[in-house]
């Protein structure tokens, strides 16, 4: 898998493998032993880039949030390669560190670098919006984290054009270091990103990493008219997705994949990484096995023809 060509991150000198590994499910659906075997195959196949987030996982019963950087700071002292892997995390959603006012960004980034048992954050987002707080305050916190040597590159995720715009205006006004990705939401089946945001990052410069890209494992071919139930925290979301214009996504997906000899999920990460703006897709496994189609979207190139059709399909 090592042949997968790397790319760069916006306009920064970050050189990533084309999948970037979320950390969503590190301490939640993947308990120590999953969460290692995982980050060890990613790596081993040629990964780099790992993504997680102050707030993972916080949502679940008994959980404060920083279970997941605790897991990844773990196994980063187990198998030390700190710099084989670029790693990103996010602030604004941990329980005790809300929203975006400078002394909460600070303070979370300090936690987040003692959980994850290193001195950088490669990648540091800004996680939702904060309208309640200045965008000045909010973009000179994350800037001055760059000046100290404890942030490489600030990033922004969940944000509209607007409000992006604003910040790189902010930013180059105040002579702040400015963005250099966005994380939103895209996928085959949420297309919504197609307008004024991926506009706005490419007039930018950004690199975008998009999470969901496969729809809560709705484009990974697991729901289907008769299938079996799917054992998931996410079933119920994906399943939506199972109407005409799903059935149609999913047709085409099969077709694809027949004749590429991989699973429709490859296919549907790859069709992402082909988009315009966009750098690598996010996606998570709660296991090595689930591991092996994410890889092969890496190296899988589509045609022309595929990609219009996979297009069409999703219209």
């Amino acid at each position: 898998m090592t042949d997968a060509q790397q790319v760069r991150v916006g306009s920064s000198d970050l050189e990533i493998f084309p999948l970037v590994l979320g950390g969503n499910v590190f301490g939640w659906t993947a308990d120590e032993a999953a969460t290692f075997a995982v980050l060890d195959t990613f790596v081993a196949a040629g990964g780099t880039m790992l993504d997680t987030a102050d707030a993972y996982s916080a949502w679940v019963p008994g959980h404060t949030g920083g279970e997941s950087e605790t897991l990844v700071g773990r196994w980063l002292a187990h198998q030390g390669g700190r710099d084989d892997v670029v790693i990103a995390t996010k602030v604004s959603q941990h329980p005790s560190f809300q929203g975006l006012a400078a002394g909460n960004v600070r303070a979370a980034a300090e936690a987040s670098l003692q959980r994850l048992g290193t001195d950088r954050i490669d990648l540091y987002y800004a996680h939702f919006d904060d309208a309640s707080v200045p965008l000045e305050e909010t973009a000179a916190a994350f800037s001055s984290l760059v000046d100290d040597g404890l942030v490489r590159y600030v990033a922004v995720s969940n944000y509209t054009a607007a409000r992006l715009d604003e910040w790189m205006a902010v930013a180059d006004r105040e002579g702040f270091h400015r963005p250099v990705a966005l994380q939103p939401g895209y996928n085959l089946v949420e297309r919504g990103f197609e307008g004024a945001l991926r506009a706005s990052a490419d007039r930018h410069g950004l690199g975008v990493l998009p999470y969901y890209g496969l729809a809560r494992g709705f484009l990974a071919g697991k729901y289907r008219d008769g299938g079996a139930p799917v054992e998931s925290p996410r079933a119920e979301a994906a399943a939506r997705y199972l109407d005409d214009r799903g059935r149609r996504v999913l047709a085409v997906l099969d077709e694809v994949a027949a004749a590429h000899e991989v699973q429709v999920a490859s296919v549907a990460l790859a069709w992402l990484r082909s988009q315009p703006t966009v750098v690598a897709p996010i996606a998570s496994a709660r296991n090595p096995g689930q591991l092996v189609d994410l890889l092969a979207s890496a190296v899988l190139e589509l045609t022309s023809d595929e990609l219009h059709a996979l297009s069409a399909a999703s219209a």
